[in-house]
């Protein structure tokens, strides 16, 4: 019997053989499609038995309580006391830690959202492309994983408007999990980590900005640190700036100039994604930005593999121990 990715080979395959129905005289393409949709539904009939056998094999218990290292060559038991904290976990700790100590509130992201959330209230017109842009991921029931933490945006500012009402400003930071469809490979992910800054008062400016996140990077890896902007687009700011940094050679840098890493994308947040959180757009003004946390870390201890991260490899885990 053909391997499940065999007869998933052969759907594919049949399913380019529709095509030709379209360059068939007009009294033999019902004929061709008929025969093309039995056999169709054979493949697709088989596809289901297989898939069905192979969740009916039989499935060995695991003891998970039984810590032991499953990479090496013999199995090596732990004991409780030998695991630590994540690396992405101890440095999204310092991360909030850092904001926090400049004034910001904490909210963490969701982990499955909607359309309204993740492009609507953005300002993502209606059929834009830049909707398919993220590669996001979907649920049967067309839930979305978030692809940014810039999702929380609506929640934030509805949240905390009463802020200001109250003649102060909205300093969140957001940090969460994202998803994106995406092949794998040293530099991406389909699951990583990100962290979202949203500002908000009557008076803020590009320059509020800019100032904030060169202290934030300055505070993080301990040093000063040039910082330059390019133009870049999100629908939901304007302008729209990529935010980097000038690689010193205390991080591996060329420690000469013109080394430089995008760390993140920023702008003032767009009018129109004020006004969807009822906030008057004429009166106050804000500013965001979010960038990734995994790569903060690799620069931080020069990594080279973001797969690492998620691969649950001991031998990488255990240099964090401590």
């Amino acid at each position: 019997m053909p391997s499940i990715s065999e007869l998933k080979a052969e759907l594919k395959r049949l399913n380019a053989e529709y095509a030709k129905i379209k360059d068939m005289p007009a009294e033999k393409r019902a004929d061709f499609g008929k025969e093309l949709n039995v056999k169709k539904q054979n493949i697709m009939q088989q596809i289901a038995d297989a898939e069905a056998a192979a969740e009916d094999q039989e499935v060995f218990p695991l003891d998970i309580t039984a810590s032991r290292d499953i990479n090496a060559e013999t199995p090596v038991f732990l004991t409780a006391d030998f695991g630590s904290k994540h690396p992405l976990m101890t440095e999204l700790d310092r991360v909030i830690g850092i904001y926090q100590s400049m004034g910001f509130d904490i909210m963490e992201s969701v982990q499955l959202d909607d359309e309204y959330h993740m492009f609507d209230s953005l300002n993502f017109a209606k059929g834009h492309p830049a909707r398919d842009g993220y590669d996001t991921f979907r649920t049967e029931e067309g839930f979305i994983p978030p692809a940014h933490t810039s999702t929380m945006q609506n929640r934030v500012l509805k949240a905390h408007k009463y802020k200001l009402d109250e003649g102060g400003a909205i300093a969140v930071a957001v940090p969460g999990r994202t998803y994106r469809n995406e092949d794998v490979d040293a530099t991406h992910e389909h699951t990583f980590y990100q962290c979202e800054g949203v500002y908000v008062s009557e008076n803020c400016t590009l320059g509020n900005m800019l100032g904030i996140l060169r202290e934030f990077f300055e505070k993080y890896y301990g040093q000063k640190l040039n910082i330059k902007t390019q133009p870049g687009y999100f629908p939901f700011t304007e302008p729209s700036l990529e935010f980097l940094i000038e690689k010193p050679a205390a991080l591996g840098g060329k420690g000469k100039g013109g080394d430089w890493l995008e760390m993140l994308g920023c702008g003032m947040i767009h009018p129109n994604v004020l006004k969807m959180a009822g906030i008057d757009p004429a009166k106050y003004r804000g500013f965001a930005w979010g960038g990734g946390i995994d790569r903060l870390v690799m620069l931080r201890y020069g990594l080279g593999d973001v797969r690492n991260f998620e691969a649950a490899k001991l031998d990488f885990l255990k240099e964090f121990t401590c």
